[in-house]
């Protein structure tokens, strides 16, 4: 598969080949794959970054060489070492006339539906002008029962919230295999999978590498958020430089491709997984722009039913109590009321701030 056509890409690095085995970043490596997607991002393509590396690099800082850490000695490292993570990230970025952003966040954020909004706004505007994310979990916050655990989830859940269309895990392995090749010589390369089933979950085992915290499982984990939300997924072998050119030159590794789009997935997700808190009462003339595919805006609302949320979904209703649809608010009723029947431009002198100009934007409402 090629990533020519992708408009939108997560890349995810792990520890186990961004970090050598003198425990040092990797930084010729480091260069290459952001010499990579700095061709990637040039052709218009956005990409986010998902990276380990924090606990890795902190360890050096707090004289700790090797072995298991407690909890408060890993977010200590993950204190001391992701800003020079970030940092590294930073200056081969900025060779290539790219700005970067640090992007910390938690299990918490991709779960609470107000802040898995407050996050995807942020990715949304940064990628909007031009910034490259660069994203990690905020180990120095998370507990142990509040953390993804590995940053292939991470990465998954990022290219779900973000809607990409393509994730690349890179990891020390090229692929998913029939069995562990490093146990079974006879194990064969999967090229492409297009469902995972029972089989596919047991290809996975329980390979891990000594210096990342994920391992196949993950990764088989991770493809299931990832298929879910229309997203295609790679898992290719990241050690050798241009790792992202090099699978985009010979396609190599194991493809996830999922039998959706982006758009879609998050359309059915919108329609049949989430239950709505109220209702939105619109008028004549914003029943004819929604059946035209524009968003729906405050002057068109007459009156609203029950209490909600931002972020909540909320069924939309004609005068005549006809259900048009389902869609995501982007105020909560105390403040939707406010603005109802109002134009745009009215919003921030009513309520006192900018929000959105919408109250439920396009993409995130589905009409019967």
């Amino acid at each position: 598969m090629k990533l020519n056509n992708i408009k939108r890409l997560v890349v995810k690095v792990g520890s186990s080949i961004l970090m050598g085995e003198d425990g040092k970043l990797r930084e010729q490596w480091l260069a290459s794959l952001v010499e990579d997607i700095a061709v990637f991002a040039k052709r218009d393509t956005q990409v986010m970054v998902v990276t380990s590396g924090a606990v890795a690099l902190g360890r050096g800082v707090l004289g700790i060489a090797s072995g298991p850490l407690k909890l408060e000695e890993k977010q200590a490292a993950a204190a001391c070492g992701q800003i020079l993570l970030v940092q590294a990230w930073r200056e081969s970025f900025s060779k290539h006339g790219i700005s970067t952003a640090q992007v910390l966040l938690t299990i918490d954020d991709s779960e609470n539906r107000r802040r898995y909004l407050n996050a995807r706004s942020t990715l949304e505007t940064l990628l909007e002008h031009n910034i490259i994310p660069v994203i990690n979990e905020n180990d120095t916050v998370a507990t142990a029962e509040l953390r993804f655990g590995d940053n292939d989830r991470l990465a998954a859940r990022v290219a779900q919230m973000a809607s990409a269309d393509a994730l690349i895990l890179f990891s020390d392995i090229d692929g998913l295999y029939t069995s562990n090749p490093h146990k079974d010589k006879h194990a064969t390369h999967i090229a492409e999978v297009h469902e995972i089933t029972p089989d596919i979950e047991a290809m996975a085992g329980d390979a891990t590498s000594g210096t990342g915290s994920g391992g196949m499982i993950t990764k088989i984990e991770a493809a299931k958020i990832a298929l879910a939300a229309g997203c295609h997924m790679a898992i290719a072998h990241g050690e050798p430089l241009h790792p992202l050119q090099k699978l985009n030159d010979s396609g190599y590794g194991t493809w996830f491709i999922a039998s959706s789009t982006p758009h879609n997935a998050r359309k059915h997700w919108i329609s049949g997984a989430i239950a709505p808190a109220g209702s939105i009462i619109v008028d004549k003339g914003a029943v004819e722009a929604l059946k035209k595919g524009k968003s729906l805006l405050p002057a068109g609302v007459k009156s609203l039913e029950g209490e909600f949320e931002r972020g909540d979904a909320v069924t939309i209703k004609d005068t005549e109590g006809k259900v048009l649809g389902k869609g995501l608010i982007a105020y909560s009723s105390e403040d939707a009321a406010r603005i109802l029947g109002h134009k745009t431009q009215d919003i921030e002198l009513i309520l006192g701030f900018k929000g959105r100009n919408v109250l439920i934007h396009r993409d995130d409402l589905v009409l019967r």
